[in-house]
């Protein structure tokens, strides 16, 4: 199994090991540290030997930062998180801040005092986010440090050692280009934008820029390391030899010069002394990296990583693996809802039976590389806390009469799949059909709309949130996410939500998952992911428009749906989706489940 159910937080280590930490600042004459949820690569998901700020708070999500002062401390998480937070770290050491209201950055210049030395690792602090800590402190009349050795890592006396996941190559065919061709289409690029190298510090970037994939974090293929990309001459690519079979090696070696990470380092510095034009993204970019090679005499060239858009438009054998991944994760899937409807008003399954069971129907595929992140299964209240995790001290069974949301996806080599599926047990009462219905109404809008070129997703969020608002209701996430060709199940740059400022292209695959939670009650979220399409002109309309295809394939719950509340329209569009889902998967799937899969999608009263 994919998953682990253990509960690895401790919220009573919490005061031992910050009073550790504040003795090893003592001892380094600083007034204060910060710890980012992040890594020197600034991965969504980190390897054990990085995630310091789960070992330091207990905090196991995606996103946040603490900030460990000589008298106080505060753990910052944005809305998903609340819950989460609460329940997993020590309140009586840690001030719980909502990191959108108050960013590191507002709470620093409020917190420290005149005088103070706070230590930051520069490893860990992107460029953009080293220079808004330095001006904060500034403001606050403090000095900013940046540390010689990270005093967290000093004080961690068990701390794992990095990963040595083996790397395996992506084929051209589910590429759909080569290596060489993307690096050449990279340095082309780079002679755009007038420079003379490169640095990709995300392995997600450098996953795809090499056509490889890597085992070294859970649940995303990422091979942790760095490259160099030059304008003239081969890439560098700065990894762990002990993660290269031959025939990976012999394959890299054609394209590019391979290196240990030891030796980033001073090919950094050799870019500096080359007096090189060196583009570097500041949003994702160490500041140390930046540090390196200007120190060295090198120029920076601020600006977006350059495999960015060319990842996130995905090209015809992406799309064509895409569409694969999710009829085959669809088959699956509804093979898995039949069952669930079947046994679950009987009693007696739990939180981690629905993931385990889920887990085994997609493995039944034969083609299932990992769960794409940990399955959301959250039965009642549970559900309620955005991004939960269950684990065996925290799992609820699934009761009578009462809503269960899953959020799930699983990684095939030539696709990434995200569904979620609020799931009515018995029957639910009325207030939870009315909401999920506006949650529905919300997904919908985002399913039929139709859009012209330059539309960005901040401005098709309102589409999604329109009906939860006319009732006094919200949800505090992102409507949508990018999604990778078998990598991260978050990609950018892209994304439907309020701060969603890039503009949405043809072959961009993105999430559309509005939600609504009670907290103490039930959660529910309705998604699916989707295709940016290429644009059309509408019969009678002037200009052509984007819209969406529905990659996910699976029937919403009826039972939740107050049909009263729909417009025709929308009304229709769920019988045509239907209709399609019954189609396309009914002949993959056993006549037991075919039946099931009949009544789920008969068109609505």
């Amino acid at each position: 199994m994919f998953q682990s159910f253990e509960d690895i937080t401790d919220p009573t280590v919490g005061p031992v090991r910050v009073a550790a930490l504040r003795a090893e600042l003592d001892r380094r004459g600083l007034d204060g540290f910060v710890i980012p949820r992040a890594d020197e690569h600034q991965n969504e998901y980190v390897p054990a030997s990085a995630d310091r700020l789960r070992w330091l708070t207990g905090f196991t999500g995606s996103a946040g930062a603490a900030i460990v002062l000589r008298d106080r401390a505060a753990i910052l998480v944005d809305g998903r998180y609340t819950l989460q937070a609460q329940a997993q770290v020590d309140m009586a050491v840690f001030d719980l801040v909502d990191i959108v209201e108050t960013p590191v950055a507002d709470w620093l210049e409020k917190n420290l005092a005149p005088g103070a030395r706070l230590g930051l690792d520069p490893w860990l602090h992107t460029i953009g986010g080293m220079r808004r800590l330095k001006k904060a402190a500034e403001k606050a009349g403090a000095e900013v440090v940046a540390v010689d050795g990270n005093p967290l890592d000093a004080v961690w006396a068990d701390r794992p050692a990095p990963p040595l996941g083996a790397v395996a190559l992506h084929p051209p065919e589910l590429a759909g280009e080569t290596a060489a061709a993307k690096l050449g289409r990279l340095a082309g690029i780079l002679a755009d934008r007038k420079a003379d190298a490169a640095i990709l510090s995300q392995p997600d970037s450098i996953a795809w820029a090499f056509n490889i994939r890597g085992s070294d974090v859970s649940h995303t293929p990422l091979p942790i390391s760095y490259a160099v990309l030059h304008r003239d001459g081969r890439p560098e690519l700065f990894i762990d030899g002990r993660k290269l079979g031959n025939e990976v090696r012999a394959t890299l070696e054609d394209i590019a010069d391979i290196a240990e990470p030891a030796a980033f380092p001073a090919a950094l510095a050799a870019l500096g002394a080359a007096k090189a034009q060196v583009l570097v993204d500041p949003a994702w970019t160490s500041d140390a990296v930046a540090g390196s090679i200007t120190a060295a005499g090198g120029s920076l060239v601020e600006g977006e990583d350059p495999v960015l858009m060319p990842r996130a438009r995905k090209n015809a054998a992406e799309i064509a693996g895409a569409r694969a991944a999710h009829l085959r994760d669809a088959a699956a899937y509804v093979a898995y809802l039949a069952w669930f409807d079947r046994e679950a008003p009987k009693g007696g399954l739990d939180e981690i039976a629905a993931v385990e069971t889920l887990e085994a129907f997609r493995a039944k595929t034969g083609a299932l590389k990992d769960i794409s992140f940990d399955t959301i299964s959250g039965a009642g209240p549970n559900g309620a806390i955005v991004h939960y995790r269950v684990t065996r001290a925290t799992n609820r069974p699934i009761e009578p009469d009462s809503v269960f949301l899953l959020d799930s996806g699983a990684q095939y080599r030539d696709g990434t799949t995200d569904i979620t599926r609020t799931l009515a047990v018995g029957t639910p009462d009325a207030e939870a059909r009315q909401r999920a219905t506006l949650v529905l109404k919300g997904h919908l809008a985002i399913s039929m709309a139709r859009f012209p070129k330059g539309t960005t997703g901040a401005q098709l969020d309102t589409l999604a949130r329109i009906a939860l608002w006319q009732a006094g209701l919200d949800y505090d996430h992102g409507t949508g996410h990018g999604v990778g060709s078998f990598l991260s199940v978050h990609e950018g740059p892209h994304r439907i939500a309020k701060t969603g400022m890039v503009a949405l292209e043809p072959g961009m695959i993105v999430s559309n998952e509005p939600g609504y939670y009670k907290t103490g009650a039930y959660g529910i979220r309705i998604e699916n992911l989707v295709l940016v399409t290429e644009p059309e002109t509408i019969p009678g309309g002037e200009r052509p428009m984007l819209g969406f295809e529905t990659l996910t394939l699976a029937p919403y719950d009826r039972r939740l749906i107050d049909t009263a509340l729909l417009t025709a329209a929308e009304r229709a569009w769920i019988d045509r989706y239907h209709e399609r889902v019954r189609a396309a998967v009914g002949p993959l799937v056993d006549a037991e489940t075919r039946a099931w899969l009949d009544a789920a999608t008969a068109p609505l009263a």
